[in-house]
């Protein structure tokens, strides 16, 4: 059995899970979210804990147990807590500024860079190099983190550009003078 798939998920208080089917719907203090799991997958909620059980020993199946337990688990805790992603944004003139909806970059192009927030996502920028994505959904906090990043991803020979809070860029030494 998948070590991650056969742990139990614990359902904290003001914390509805509700199993229709193939889809799992969990709502709380923060929002709703709601997963199609793989219709091989058995999903039950006991108390206040649920369970991620699978049909057989498929390569498909092992693979998927623990994924499924992951999402919901996910799902329970985005609904609790939240998942927030932090970008640092270095260079010499390059800075953020948050103008209502839509987030404001400056990153040594001609023209500034703008993304604007959706439903799911918060953007907080609370100093000028710095930029806090937030959501309840973990998959699209991150990958609406990943496109901001992907606006002016980190260069190796001086740091300049937007970069995760844990990131370590690898630089590189640059030109030397000829002899």
């Amino acid at each position: 059995m998948s070590r991650i798939g056969r742990a139990p998920i614990e359902i904290p208080a003001g914390v509805e899970v509700t199993c229709n089917g193939n889809v799992v719907t969990v709502k709380g203090p923060k929002g709703t979210l709601s997963h199609n799991v793989h219709p091989d997958m058995t999903v039950t909620v006991e108390g206040n804990t649920i369970h991620v059980t699978r049909p057989s020993d498929d390569k498909m199946h092992r693979s998927l147990h623990g994924l499924t337990r992951t999402l919901i688990h996910n799902m329970v805790i985005g609904v609790t807590e939240g998942f927030s992603k932090t970008l640092e944004i270095n260079g010499v003139g390059y800075r953020a500024v948050k103008e209502g909806q839509n987030l404001v970059m400056h990153l040594g192009f001609s023209h500034t860079v703008t993304v604007s927030e959706n439903a799911d996502i918060q953007i907080d920028v609370p100093n000028p190099n710095q930029v806090i994505i937030k959501g309840i959904d973990k998959e699209k906090v991150g990958q609406f983190a990943a496109e901001v990043r992907a606006k002016r991803p980190p260069e190796p020979y001086k740091g300049k550009g937007i970069k995760y809070d844990y990131e370590h860029i690898r630089r590189k030494e640059g030109k030397t003078g000829a002899k």
